[in-house]
């Protein structure tokens, strides 16, 4: 499962769906979130992972990483690096927290502006050193950066890549999904023709170099998104949606258990069968079985969670037109 604690974050990245003010208010409480974590536990989840917001900024963090801990449960967090001090850094590591540091160019002045802050590499590398000397990356202290794919870093990306698989750090690289603020910053976007280029050359450096072989498909790169099969999100205000990106809201802790919304859901029922009720492109491809695209694309730009994913480049739509906003279901 993946949960917000806080939508709350200092960095301002011109692709995040962090909303607007007013949703940061009645975030679930302390209590609230660790019954979350517990309904989860109770279906069968063995491992949480933490979105932001920025988690590390969040005071009750480390308290609520123990909790989960002591039950049983795998963690992983997703963080830009802002609240790893020494001693954070110390608490992941002796919790065999996965960390997944945020991190989408060498270069210091386009990382600060990806990342809308004007200290954010410093923040960033300060935060991978202090990883580091606490035993990141190792068999027990899984490393990995996290990079959204857009025109300013694409062509250094290979680079990054290869950086990380030398260290034994885990690249994550995604397409951005066309929402909230990536909306209104077009000049990230690249094009699905350029995207299977960029996913191309990136496979056959990973095969070339390291020895692993992978088949392309969106939105991961050398992986896959299908985690509307085993996975939902918890929001910071205790709704259940699908995923960040199928913003539906299938119901709210507040008023009814995890296990109710999930087993009421059609929206989840038609993700989970999708081989029958996932359209166009997707549904005739002939990865349909390992992949179904980014539901959340489909989504944001039609309006459809099932409709065929326009940012795949199997399916040959143009991108969508800035002028034109997706349509809001």
């Amino acid at each position: 499962m993946e949960i917000e604690f806080s939508l709350r974050c200092n960095f301002r990245c011109p692709y995040c769906y962090v909303p607007t003010r007013e949703q940061l208010q009645d975030e679930l409480s302390l209590e609230e979130i660790q019954s979350a974590i517990l309904q989860a536990k109770a279906l069968g989840a063995g491992k949480i992972i933490i979105l932001g917001g920025e988690p590390s900024l969040y005071p009750h963090t480390p308290e609520l990483i123990a909790f989960m801990r002591r039950h049983g449960l795998a963690v992983e967090m997703f963080t830009n690096g802002s609240g790893i001090t020494e001693a954070f850094a110390a608490m992941l590591a002796d919790h065999q927290v996965r960390v997944v540091l945020k991190m989408n160019a060498f270069d210091p002045e386009l990382q600060n502006r990806l990342s809308g802050h004007a200290e954010a590499y410093r923040i960033i590398h300060t935060a991978l050193d202090r990883l580091k000397a606490v035993g990141y990356p190792s068999a027990d202290r899984f490393l990995a950066v996290s990079s959204v794919i857009c025109r300013q870093n694409i062509a250094d990306l290979p680079r990054l890549w290869q950086w990380a698989r030398a260290q034994g750090i885990a690249p994550y690289f995604e397409i951005i999904t066309p929402q909230a603020h990536a909306l209104d910053n077009q000049w990230l976007c690249v094009a699905p023709p350029e995207l299977k280029q960029f996913f191309q050359a990136i496979a056959d450096l990973d095969r070339r170099r390291f020895g692993r072989a992978w088949e392309i498909q969106p939105p991961l790169v050398g992986g896959q998104c299908m985690r509307h099969q085993f996975s939902c999100l918890v929001t910071s205000r205790g709704d259940i949606m699908p995923c960040v990106g199928v913003t539906l809201s299938l119901g709210n802790l507040r008023h009814l258990p995890l296990a109710e919304i999930l087993a009421q859901s059609q929206v989840l029922k038609d993700l989970k069968n999708h081989r029958h009720t996932i359209k166009g492109g997707c549904r005739t491809c002939d990865r349909a079985e390992v992949c179904y695209g980014c539901r959340g694309a489909a989504f944001q730009i039609t309006g459809d969670y099932l409709a065929a994913d326009p940012l795949c480049w199997r399916n040959c739509m143009e991108k969508p037109n800035s002028a034109d906003p997706p349509a809001v279901r």
